[in-house]
């Protein structure tokens, strides 16, 4: 959300502000849409399958010894045929005792120490390579997931399900094992709870294209084959990989398969991890941008619409507005009334008040709806971790502003996030829910 337009005596940034806030509005109108249709029309559901198909789990692992035997066991745990399951794990330059661990608890184990090739798209494509090669024609699809990930006890029958259906690609519900721990942890679980809900589910019913985002989520062998592993290396391979898909009119489904990921405690791990994520939509839209824009212009591909809206105005006319305003006012103040006066600072100033607390409305509401809707999936014991969080999230979110402008000029590079949140799904599950 943008300023509101200060009609009583407007100037060139006020003017500048306006524009901006419409065309966004104008832009993303449709996802208060899927938000509606996320809210009534409840959750996208498959007929059984019909086939029992076989996977493969993929898991990239760095120095995760404290929790990937936690994820490894859940996998082992399925309500699934057990003898259909494969789980891998990379080791990826690891000073701990991660492989160890992951073999202990059933995995195959890759290890890997590529220092010159870092982040998790090069592991991907390193252990991709290798299955394919010492496995050929196994494994139907690939399960790709994080090591501090936990995964429900029905979560591959769930996602065989519409696997069964012919889809290439599947994302599923991104749930948080640790939403209690801190405001910042709440705050990505509200996100991301969000995200499944009242997008990928959204979009799901509309018969439109979902995204991907992090992990959990599939892709077809026959994708994976096709690549000779996987191809995707900017600092966000997983949006990427979706803006890639959106292009070509590849379809990737959602299913309510739930899966629980450790969300950071502290604002500066959240502010590395999502300067991270802001450089790669940026990445993704200066290098995928045209192509979305021809996609759904020529092509009418709503789904392209969708990405080019996710990836790119948003966060390049919160920039924009943010680098333009500042400059205003810092250049105005400077030069004794001569560029602006006093009474055009203050409209500006008024202007940008009214852009914040617009922001901070908007999520706050979007956090309320998300909780009430979606409250038998948010397991904490601190009830009044809930309420804070209805204002504590809209700060959060606001945080991206500087992220945004920040990551456009600051060399961005990926760096590997600690877990150290050691849960089982039984932890997790326990909790009084809200």
């Amino acid at each position: 959300m943008m300023p509101v337009f200060p009609f009583a005596s407007p100037t060139p940034i006020t003017v500048f502000n306006f524009v901006v806030m419409v065309l966004l509005g104008v832009l993303s109108f449709y996802q208060l849409v899927f938000y509606l249709i996320g809210l009534f029309r409840g959750e996208v559901s498959y007929p059984k399958a019909k086939t029992l198909h076989r996977y493969a789990f993929f898991i990239a692992a760095h120095n995760e010894e404290p929790v990937i035997a936690n994820l490894v066991r859940s996998i082992r745990d399925q309500d699934y045929p057990s003898e259909l399951i494969d789980i891998f794990v990379v080791a990826d330059a690891c000073t701990d005792q991660t492989a160890q661990a992951a073999r202990d608890a059933g995995a195959i184990v890759y290890e890997r120490n590529d220092l010159a090739r870092k982040g998790k798209s090069w592991v991907m494509d390193y252990g991709f390579r290798r299955i394919l090669a010492e496995y050929p024609g196994r494994h139907e699809a690939f399960f790709v997931f994080d090591a501090d990930n936990l995964i429900s006890r029905d979560y591959v029958s769930i996602m065989n399900d519409a696997f069964d259906q012919g889809y290439q690609a599947i994302t599923s519900y991104r749930n948080s094992k640790n939403f209690g721990s801190s405001w910042i942890s709440a705050a990505y679980a509200t996100w991301f709870i969000r995200e499944a809900r009242f997008l990928n589910n959204a979009r799901m019913l509309c018969g439109t294209s979902c995204a991907v985002s992090g992990s959990g989520y599939l892709i077809s062998a026959d994708i994976v084959r096709g690549m000779q592993g996987w191809r995707f290396h900017t600092l966000t391979e997983d949006i990427q990989f979706s803006t890639f898909c959106a292009i070509h009119g590849i379809r990737i489904a959602y299913a309510p398969a739930e899966f629980y990921d450790e969300q950071p405690l502290t604002l500066k791990a959240s502010w590395k991890q999502r300067m991270r994520w802001t450089k790669g939509f940026y990445q993704v839209f200066f290098t995928y941008g045209l192509g979305l824009f021809k996609s759904f212009a020529f092509l009418r591909r709503f789904a392209a619409y969708d990405l080019f809206v996710t990836v790119g105005p948003g966060t390049v006319c919160s920039m924009l507005s943010t680098v333009a305003n500042v400059a205003f006012l810092v250049v105005g103040t400077l030069s004794h009334g001569f560029l602006a006066t006093t009474a055009e600072l203050n409209v500006c100033i008024l202007s940008l008040i009214g852009m914040l607390v617009t922001t901070y409305l908007t999520f706050f509401v979007m956090g309320l709806v998300t909780v009430i809707a979606e409250r038998s999936h948010f397991h904490c014991t601190k009830k009044w971790r809930f309420v804070t969080n209805f204002f504590t999230f809209p700060i959060f979110m606001l945080t991206y502003i500087p992220i945004n402008v920040a990551a456009l000029f600051l060399k961005v590079d990926w760096v590997p996030t600690a877990h150290n949140v050691s849960m089982t799904l039984d932890d997790v599950v326990k909790e009084e829910t809200a």
